[in-house]
């Protein structure tokens, strides 16, 4: 860890000189704007992690002492002190799960990932009945999910339908999005897609590139909810949902507005950057064999062996060249993007670090779309803004607001009622 610097050198340099240790860093410390992380936690988790082999090892100290303040917080019957230490040791489980990918040892993958999930359980089931399980009928199974509510009283209200991207876990919607949600009146409704957290690890359902099929039953079931207002559901994709959400758009109309955060024209892009021009005319032109000999000695390389494991995992594929042609269907057609009808707001933050100008690429796509864009003198840049939530969600229910017709008018001055 960088040590002995000014706040703003650490922000400008990064907390690791290692750029995913850095930026996994912003993420967590980002959480604590609505009790999904403790600074001081993190900073001390931080502290003792010097290298990328330490910080599983780490973040599972941080990860159990939350867990045990949990435990004994609701065994003494001080359930709204249980309630944010299992969301704090959610999110700190994650990390631990984040610190595993791409390791070889599936069983400690499981076990952290597992321990999560009944921290995220301990934390809805501390709502007092605000937060409930509603599963999602798909495709012979069900999409576990869970609608968040501002109390218990199942007054019908606006509801913000939030997929997830590729890896994040389902606590970390919490701070992300959710809780500004309910801060506002609204439900939020976060759930496990297919390839993501618990649809991957415990059903090995893999990712799918037409979305559609995944929100239309999402849709119907909180439709059907008469705590859900029918004209007032909304959509928000996070990371790489900025592909899938669009990607269902263009077929599912029910929703009155929606999100990207940011917006993703092509997954492969984050893929194939890397690649050589032969590689790519290799990937291309159906030449597996040179391309799998290619990325053969490319993963020697131990980083990237890892991080291609880890990344791989949710499309199924073991083989390179199928992996990487499987990944080339995640693209947003013109065609497609065409008909979108649903008013989107699309982020963009400066330094967008892994699908760098595809916001600006959806709005010129996608008739009517606006671009909010965040910058680094806003302390906003980076993938999805790590540390600039308060600030992205009030761009976003803003937006929302205004597109839904929820925006309360200003009050008058009493004095200009005077006659």
């Amino acid at each position: 860890m960088r040590l002995g610097r000014t706040g703003h050198d650490v922000i400008d340099s990064g907390f690791f000189h290692d750029a995913d240790l850095d930026y996994a860093t912003r993420g967590v410390l980002g959480r604590a704007v609505h009790g999904a992380s403790e600074i001081g936690e993190v900073l001390a988790t931080i502290a003792r992690v010097r290298h990328a082999s330490d910080w599983a090892t780490q973040w599972r100290l941080t990860a159990e002492s939350a867990q045990h303040q949990a435990e004994r917080a609701l065994t003494d019957g001080h359930r709204v002190s249980a309630r944010y230490a299992f969301l704090r040791a959610a999110t700190y489980w994650s990390c631990v799960l984040d610190g595993l990918a791409g390791e070889a040892d599936d069983g400690a993958l499981l076990a952290a990932f597992h321990t999560g999930r009944r921290c995220w359980d301990g934390f809805i089931d501390c709502s007092a009945g605000a937060h409930v399980r509603l599963d999602i009928p798909y495709q012979g199974t069900m999409l576990p999910g869970y609608l968040l509510r501002p109390d218990a009283t199942g007054e019908p209200r606006p509801t913000l339908v939030i997929t997830n991207g590729s890896d994040a876990s389902i606590s970390d919607l919490w701070a992300t999005i959710a809780a500004g949600a309910l801060e506002r009146g609204w439900n939020a409704f976060v759930y496990d897609g297919p390839g993501q957290q618990s649809m991957l690890f415990d059903q090995s359902s893999y990712f799918r590139p037409d979305w559609e099929a995944v929100l239309t039953p999402v849709v119907d079931t909180l439709l059907a909810r008469p705590d859900v207002r029918a004209d007032q559901l909304a959509g928000y994709g996070l990371s790489q949902a900025g592909y899938w959400l669009p990607r269902a758009l263009a077929f599912e109309h029910r929703l009155a507005a929606a999100v990207v955060d940011p917006g993703v024209v092509d997954v492969s892009t984050s893929w194939t950057e890397h690649l050589s021009k032969g590689m790519i005319s290799q990937l291309r032109e159906g030449e597996r064999k040179p391309f799998n000999r290619a990325m053969a000695l490319a993963v020697r390389l131990p980083g990237l062996a890892r991080t291609l494991t880890y990344r791989a995992r949710p499309y199924r594929h073991s083989d390179w060249f199928d992996l990487y042609r499987t990944v080339l269907e995640y693209r947003l057609d013109p065609q497609v993007a065409a008909l979108i009808d649903t008013p989107l707001l699309i982020t963009d933050p400066e330094g967008e670090q892994f699908w760098p100008g595809h916001s600006a690429t959806l709005a010129d796509l996608v008739s009517g779309a606006e671009v909010a864009h965040f910058t680094a003198t806003q302390g906003a840049e980076l993938h999805c803004q790590p540390l600039a939530r308060l600030l992205t969600e009030a761009r976003v229910f803003d937006w929302l607001e205004d597109r839904l017709g929820l925006s309360e008018p200003a009050p008058q001055d009493a004095a200009a009622d005077t006659p």
